[in-house]
């Protein structure tokens, strides 16, 4: 139960990082964020894992800015949907 809490938590925290880093307004919700944010941290570990990155002796920088990129590429690619799908609502 911790573990999924804690996912939600890194999840959110990349998620608003992505928010920030993205230019203009992502409206979407506090949720979807969230969501997104724990999507880009499982695919940052996978490829970081996958080349060979993932476990190092001192702080995996590498696979935190893969696991950022890809939060900032989920969200850059969501909100403009979500915010085309929800405004005729």
């Amino acid at each position: 139960m911790f573990q999924l809490l804690w996912i939600l938590l890194i999840g959110f925290v990349l998620g608003v990082l992505a928010k920030l880093i993205l230019r203009g307004p992502q409206s979407i919700p506090w949720w979807l964020t969230m969501l997104l944010g724990a999507a880009g941290a499982w695919l940052g570990n996978a490829v970081s894992g996958w080349i060979g990155v993932r476990h190092t002796s001192g702080i995996d920088w590498i696979r935190h800015i893969l696991q950022l990129a890809f939060a900032v590429a989920l969200v850059a690619f969501v909100a403009p949907a979500w915010t085309k799908s929800h405004q005729n609502r």
